[in-house]
């Protein structure tokens, strides 16, 4: 067998002073799987979530004001430091409304920001009011450092910020075993990046409109976990053991999170299908991703070890792996940030008060 690499980069490792929670020094996971190496000289990335929320996907399709989803498409593709990577989703939240989101990813602040001032999405954010459009729209932000994001992908195909790559890892050692995320942070070498309790978040008010713009602070260590499934390249048989087992038990856990979350420290959770086009969304046939806020890393983990509903994901992607001798056509990854205060940036213009981090605010 050859020799399994580590998901932490070696630019990025350190002498612990945290221990890991590898099995043994010889573990091996039942199946392989990757990280991805981002260039040495990175410093931190950006992940951009612009969403647009309507009262439900009829108001979307009879949409006759100005055309939000145009606009940010054409925004994102500025010859000004445009996104590495961008891509739309879609998701009708517990409350009937009906969001479309589009996910952009950039290799640096600095690009970003070249972004938003030379594209001219910062003045237009800035002056966008929901009777502009007839709907509300949202922004949120994210800015980790290398050291606070770790990705795990099944097979090497990119996705989200792994389409800024540099390379990818050999097979490595860090997972299918409790605690294998916080092992692959390279940031949890030294520190427990615990938080405090779970507590709502600071509302602020921008511009003196309360009602309709709403930031919310950020918060130390928060969370974000990205999680997807790719089923459209699976065989025939792989695809049907996937939506008849795999399929509703995740559906199960999303909505636990969506509906209940509070109760294991999630904030926010929306489970989202990929779609082609925003001007006319179709499900860009069998891709989703759960998309969730949790107030640390411990809380994410405590979810994922003892929860029932996340238990069932766990226990059930064991037991779909060996029925195919863990030779999985399913595409599956994630992405973990956990992010310090000033990483984090959260605005929502006139949308209902469960979106997003606005969900229980202060």
């Amino acid at each position: 067998m050859a020799e399994l690499d580590n998901a932490i980069p070696e630019h990025l490792r350190c002498q612990r002073s945290k221990p890991t929670k590898t099995p043994s020094a010889d573990f091996a996971p039942a199946y392989p799987s990757y990280s991805v190496r981002f260039p040495e000289n990175a410093k931190d990335l950006v992940m951009a979530i612009i969403g647009l929320q309507y009262k439900s996907t009829s108001d979307f399709e009879s949409r006759s004001r100005p055309d939000a989803p145009s606009k940010v498409t054409s925004l994102l593709k500025s010859e000004r430091s445009p996104p590495s990577f961008s891509e739309w989703a879609a998701v009708t939240d517990n409350q009937g409304f009906y969001n479309i989101l589009a996910f952009a990813y950039w290799p640096s602040k600095d690009q970003y920001e070249a972004w938003a001032s030379g594209s001219g999405f910062q003045t237009w954010w800035g002056q966008v009011q929901p009777d502009s459009y007839g709907h509300g729209l949202f922004l949120e932000l994210f800015f980790p450092s290398v050291d606070r994001l770790e990705t795990i992908f099944n097979t090497k195909t990119p996705e989200g910020s792994g389409h800024m790559r540099d390379s990818w890892s050999g097979e490595v050692q860090q997972h299918a075993y409790w605690g294998s995320m916080r092992d692959r942070l390279p940031a949890a070498q030294k520190d427990d990046l615990t938080s405090d309790a779970f507590e709502t978040p600071s509302k602020i008010n921008t511009n003196g409109l309360r009602e309709q713009r709403v930031r919310v602070s950020g918060k130390n260590n928060l969370t974000v976990i990205r999680s997807g499934q790719d089923w459209l390249a699976t065989t025939a048989e792989e695809r049907k053991l996937y939506l008849e087992t795999m399929h509703p038990v995740l559906i199960k856990g999303m909505d636990f999170l969506r509906d209940q979350g509070e109760e294991v420290g999630c904030y926010n959770c929306r489970f989202l299908v990929i779609v082609s086009s925003p001007s006319q969304p179709k499900a860009d046939q069998d891709r989703t991703f759960g998309l969730a806020y949790f107030d640390d890393l411990a809380s994410l983990e405590s979810w994922c070890k003892d929860h029932p509903t996340h238990l069932a994901i766990f226990g059930g992607f064991f037991q779909y792996a060996k029925k195919l001798n863990n030779n999985l056509t399913l595409r599956v990854f994630h992405e973990v940030l956990v992010l310090k205060p000033e990483q984090q940036f959260f605005e929502y213009v006139g949308c209902h008060p469960r979106t997003g981090m606005l969900k229980g605010h202060k």
